[in-house]
């Protein structure tokens, strides 16, 4: 292969010229009809715009609350934590080794799956299930 080889790899298709004559197809109003809001420059509504009718935004009721408080933890299942190639594991060393992608306000141990190996695992949490397989393998469950 050489440079001058090489080729897009999407197909590139011409810009449209508008308003370059009757016998481009899009002459004279470019596509745009005859006169109307849509014609003229910087014509059109905005986002969102119903006509005057009441927009949907303003119909709908407002609820909900979302607590600026809430922490939100990384689950990590049993069965993940078989690929783990170190015997003390840490949120960070599950992110090293590509097992979590963010370690958000830390991680929780749940009982998905079966542990086959001693570890000493570090978390802000563990369920019941998952910390009493930790302890029958000989492992330790830390909370940190």
């Amino acid at each position: 292969m050489k440079l001058d080889e090489l080729k897009p790899l999407t197909k590139k298709t011409k810009r449209t010229r508008v308003g370059r004559g009757i016998g481009s197809g899009l002459g004279k109003t470019s596509g745009r009809g005859h006169k109307g809001q849509k014609a003229r420059s910087g014509g059109g509504v905005r986002r969102g715009f119903e006509g005057g009718q009441t927009p949907l935004y303003r119909r709908l009721p407002k609820r909900g609350f979302t607590n600026i408080h809430a922490k939100t933890y990384t689950e990590v299942t049993l069965k993940m934590l078989n690929k783990v190639e170190t015997t003390d594991v840490t949120a960070e060393t599950l992110l090293k080794e590509g097992i979590i992608g963010k370690i958000n306000d830390g991680i929780v141990v749940i009982a998905t799956g079966k542990l086959e190996k001693k570890l000493n695992v570090k978390a802000v949490r563990f369920t019941a299930k998952a910390k009493e397989q930790i302890e029958a393998l000989g492992g330790k469950a830390e909370v940190i």
